[in-house]
C-alpha cells in the first residue's frame, strides 16, 4: 500500500489508475447516450 508522505499528484501509479478508470466511466457514458438518444455525441452538444 502506499505511504502517507507519497504524492498522489502527476504521473504516478495512483493518479494514472484513477485517469483511467473516469476515461472509462467518460466512455461508456458516451456510448450509451448515444444509444439512447439516437444521436452523435457531436450532434448533441451542437457541432455536427
Amino acid at each position: 500500500m502506499a505511504e502517507s508522505n507519497t504524492s498522489r499528484f502527476g504521473f504516478v501509479a495512483f493518479a494514472e489508475t484513477w485517469n483511467g478508470r473516469l476515461a472509462m466511466l467518460g466512455f461508456v457514458i458516451g456510448l450509451a447516450t448515444e444509444l439512447l438518444t439516437g444521436q452523435g455525441i457531436l450532434s448533441q452538444i451542437g457541432l455536427g
